[in-house]
Order: structure tokens, then C-alpha cells, then sequence
């Protein structure tokens, strides 16, 4: 286990997570996401999460082994076209993950949604949360608008609302 990563955790709190992701920002993230949910039939959910708990922490789970979770929690899986893409953050870590079901994933090449983990990643670390989660949203956007084109009797299948836990 990492003392600096376990010392981030611990002392991370939801009230610094909602400082960065403020009642302003969920808006704009969520504005953002029915804007590109108009342009394509994918499903885009986007979750942010403080901190891991202790025992996740101790049995060294990674971010991208809490994205998936979060991911099935959340039901991205469940789209009728596979086509679900989850943005999961993790604060504590500093670190985006982008998880796809497998209706676009067999689509997409890991490169380029590792691309848009890295441009979201950029903002943040000039303190531009609401800008980053926006920007990484439009650019999922575009790629699932590339797949999956709007079809006129797609419903939206999961809440456009961010997700904080």
C-alpha cells in the first residue's frame, strides 16, 4: 500500500469535491451532455468520487477497477445498444477513467479515449473543473456522434444528471 495515495484518501472531503464541482458546474456538465446526447444515441454518464474507503485502499484497488464498478453500479452497461460511455473522476487519485460498453469499444481504440482522459486531466490541473468536464463530454460526444448517429426514436436511456459520491 502507498502512504501518500492512502494520506490523499483519508484526508480528501466532499466538501473540497463540491468547492471544484459546484452547483454552477454539475449544470454545465449536465447541459453538456443532453447537447451531445442530441447529436448521437449513445449514453454518457459522468461520476465524480472524492475518495476511495479504507478497504478499498487496502486492498489496492485502482481507479480504473473503481470506474468499472461504478460503471455497473451506474448501469452503463445496460443501454440497448451497448453504447454507454462512463467518465469516472477520482479526486483523491487525480486520475480520469473512460469506460465503454462494448457496443463502441469495439469501435474506438483505447488511444483515443485515453486521449480525452488526458485533455480533461489538463483542465483540471489548471483548476478548470466545469471547463474540463465539459470539453472531455464534447469530445465523447464526437465519438460516439461518429458511431452512433442520432436515430429519431432513440430515448435517453440513463440521467444526464453528473454523479457526485
Amino acid at each position: 500500500m502507498n502512504l501518500r495515495r492512502f494520506c490523499r484518501h483519508v484526508f480528501a472531503t466532499r466538501a473540497a469535491t463540491r468547492r471544484l464541482f459546484t452547483p454552477a458546474a454539475l449544470a454545465e456538465i449536465e447541459a453538456a451532455i443532453k447537447e451531445v446526447e442530441s447529436r448521437h444515441s449513445g449514453e454518457i454518464r459522468f461520476v465524480v468520487e472524492t475518495a476511495l474507503d479504507v478497504n478499498e485502499l487496502l486492498a489496492d484497488l485502482t481507479p480504473r477497477a473503481r470506474a468499472l464498478q461504478v460503471f455497473s453500479h451506474t448501469q452503463v452497461w445496460d443501454t440497448e445498444a451497448n453504447n454507454g460511455v462512463l467518465i469516472y473522476v477520482l479526486l483523491a487519485d487525480h486520475d480520469v477513467e473512460i469506460l465503454a460498453d462494448r457496443g463502441i469499444a469495439s469501435r474506438v481504440p483505447q488511444e483515443e479515449w485515453e486521449a480525452i482522459c488526458h485533455e480533461i486531466e489538463a483542465h483540471y490541473r489548471e483548476g478548470r473543473f466545469a471547463q474540463g468536464s465539459v470539453a472531455g463530454v464534447r469530445s465523447v460526444g464526437r465519438l460516439l456522434a461518429r458511431h452512433f448517429p442520432h436515430d429519431r426514436g432513440d430515448a435517453n436511456e440513463l440521467p444526464d444528471q453528473p454523479v457526485l459520491l
